[in-house]
């Protein structure tokens, strides 16, 4: 590998092209000459094998293993209505989870609450009285079964003391568990020119909510709830369609059009789908059913790694050994068009060389899987071992070694 230039320790991606084909039903291995990884690029939008949607913003993922099966303009920034309020629920989610917040500690319905998001805003609302005190677990049910505004920012008032605050928890949130582009600006997805998100991120909000949170993701497949004698219906259309949907958040206003995250499970098989920009409540909804169906009807589950099976490794600096085996602590499998004899690269991506010691389990990087030009899955990795220093000898060497490749790397920039 060649180094920075700059640096003993390079900062340059390093990528193991392994190719990995599919044909007639079996699995094949293949080494290739390692390459500098590309830059991190947001896929286009594409089709696959001629479908298509027509809502402008679209993602359909495998909730288990995170494998992109669709996308259009999944990583353009939209207004995502209603649907922001799931980084709401997270964020009560987990400080339930956490033991910072007790599901039955009362929060006040302020006036402030009362009028942005209650009967007064005529919007989406839970009807819950001014000054009224409500338990945190119907709030959620307000807002997730409702999608009650006032809900939202009661919750956010009672947490953090005012919406404003709230939302910059939510951003620290967001950022912690991987959503690096959406900004969140209040509680609700009320309109704001500075609150936005992707599909991806959506997507990936939905599946990490599901898989972090089983006793209360339940709440979004409840079908109604009654609050201060008001019984309302839960609005995904999903639920009522006999497809296995069990949730999760529909959305609208004028800016962002008709959106939906939704996600359904047939034959043990969990799919998670994004629509935004639908013209109508019906749109919304077929598109979102055609996209299900056609990723349930459409693919099929390959194994490309066993759990424990090393994947790779990486180049280690200044270790007791010149290389670390990297494993991803759990079976790898990719969802595949089903017949496809499709090529599947995988690539293992880090920043190295690793300086050592290196502690067994520790993160190194990630490998990523490509089918055709579009990266549709992406796993951490971690070292199957520990490294410890080398000897003096040995550190002097890659010092040596790491030096010399500076000089010819620094030598070819300069052709």
């Amino acid at each position: 590998m060649l180094a920075s230039p700059r640096s003993f320790l390079p900062s340059a991606f390093l990528a193991l092209a392994l190719g990995l084909a599919f044909t007639a039903g079996a699995f094949a291995q293949a080494k290739a000459p390692a390459a500098k990884a590309p830059a991190a690029k947001a896929p286009a939008a594409k089709k696959e094998e001629g479908f298509q949607v027509a809502s402008p913003f679209a993602m359909l993922i495998d909730a288990d293993s995170g494998t992109v099966l669709y996308e259009k303009n999944a990583d353009q920034l939209m207004f995502p209505s209603s649907m922001a309020k799931l980084m709401t629920a997270e964020f009560v989610f987990y400080q339930v989870k956490e033991g910072g917040l007790d599901p039955n500690e009362e929060f006040v319905i302020s006036e402030n609450a009362w009028r942005r998001g209650g009967a007064p805003s005529h919007g989406s609302s839970m009807f819950a009285a001014i000054h009224s005190k409500v338990k945190v677990m119907d709030l959620l049910k307000g807002e997730i079964i409702q999608s009650g505004n006032d809900a939202c920012i009661a919750l956010a008032e009672g947490i953090a003391g005012s919406e404003a605050r709230f939302a910059e928890m939510l951003n620290a949130r967001a950022r912690e568990i991987g959503l690096t582009q959406s900004n969140f600006t209040n509680s609700t997805g009320l309109p704001d020119p500075n609150l936005k998100v992707t599909a991806r991120e959506l997507a990936k909000l939905a599946q990490h909510i599901i898989k972090t949170y089983p006793d209360f993701y339940s709440l979004f497949g409840e079908r109604e709830f009654t609050w201060n004698k008001i019984r309302q219906q839960n609005r995904n259309p999903l639920l009522a369609m006999g497809i296995g949907a069990d949730g999760l958040k529909t959305g609208f206003t004028r800016e962002a059009g008709y959106g939906l995250v939704g996600s359904a499970v047939q034959h043990g098989l969990r799919l998670i789908v994004v629509i935004n920009g639908a013209k109508t409540p019906k749109e919304r909804g077929d598109e979102a059913r055609k996209l299900l169906d056609w990723g349930f009807r459409g693919f099929e589950s390959r194994p490309l790694f066993a759990e424990g099976q090393i994947i790779g490794d990486a180049k280690v600096y200044g270790g007791g050994a010149g290389r670390v085996p990297l494993i991803a602590g759990q079976a790898v499998s990719l969802l595949v068009p089903r017949n496809s004899v499709e090529r599947i690269v995988a690539r293992v991506v880090y920043t190295g060389p690793i300086p050592a010691p290196i502690q067994q389990d520790q993160a190194i990087g990630t490998l990523k899987v490509s089918r055709g030009e579009h990266v549709v899955l992406e796993v951490p990795l971690r070292a199957a071992e520990s490294i410890g220093r080398g000897s003096l000898p040995q550190r002097a060497f890659d010092a040596a070694t790491e030096l010399v490749i500076n000089w010819i790397r620094a030598g070819v920039a300069r052709l």
